[in-house]
């Protein structure tokens, strides 16, 4: 059995933060703790047609990849709480799509064949579901928009907006990415965002060290996210 202090998890979990308190530690006894390497790429090893996850620590990207060019594009990424794979929870069939770490991960795993018969008999968890998928559906159609009607640099900022902690005003999640995977959740390339995010500086809208990314002028990033002027 793993540690109850992972009930806390539980009980601020979208999916699960409505259950009767007596219900915490009987749920918490189906999981199991894993822990994934940082730059772990997983989807044959832990396939999520058969668990379903929480994570618990750490960051997980899911991306798609094309195979001719081998671009890839970033469709979510997740972290603390959030839940994977929603998908294969509902239709019970493979989704397509990689998962890797960009941290080490720690992650609670449950059957996919026990996370669905709770969805029928809770219907706490039923209800729960809805208002994650919309958040998720928000996210995607946010980025299909910006894709199309919104240049590089444009999206750029709104992508940093997006990652600001509304209480310290501070970037959080993806301020120490690579600019590879920057790219990547943006539909770009490694060398457009280094030169936008180059820009960025020279403007004195971020302050850019070696390996992070803060915010210096709010006010300057919220004029740029509204530009949408091509080619990017």
């Amino acid at each position: 059995m793993i540690g109850e202090n992972y009930i806390e998890l539980l009980r601020e979990n979208i999916l699960f933060q409505d259950l009767e308190e007596e219900k915490y530690p009987e749920f918490l006894a189906a999981f199991q703790e894993e822990v994934w390497p940082k730059n772990t790429c997983n989807i044959t090893k832990t396939p999520t047609l058969y668990k379903f996850y929480i994570i618990a620590q750490g960051r997980v990207k899911i991306y798609r990849v094309d195979p001719e060019s081998a671009r890839e594009f970033t469709l979510f990424l997740l972290s603390k709480n959030d839940v994977f794979d929603i998908l294969c929870l509902l239709e019970n069939c493979e989704h397509r799509v990689f998962y890797e770490t960009l941290d080490e991960a720690t992650l609670l795993s449950v059957p996919i064949k026990t996370m669905r018969e709770w969805i029928v008999k809770f219907p706490q968890i039923n209800k729960s579901l809805l208002p994650y998928m919309g958040r998720q559906i928000r996210i995607l159609e946010e980025y299909t928009s910006n894709v199309v009607l919104a240049d590089i640099s444009s999206r750029l900022a709104k992508l940093i907006l997006t990652h600001i902690n509304k209480k310290s005003k501070k970037l959080e999640l993806i301020n120490d990415l690579s600019h590879d995977e920057l790219a990547n959740l943006i539909g770009s390339t490694r060398a457009v965002v280094n030169r936008h995010l180059q820009q960025f500086k020279k403007d004195g809208i971020l302050k850019i060290s070696r390996k992070k990314v803060e915010i210096k002028n709010l006010e300057l990033l919220l004029k740029q996210a509204e530009k949408n002027h091509f080619p990017g």
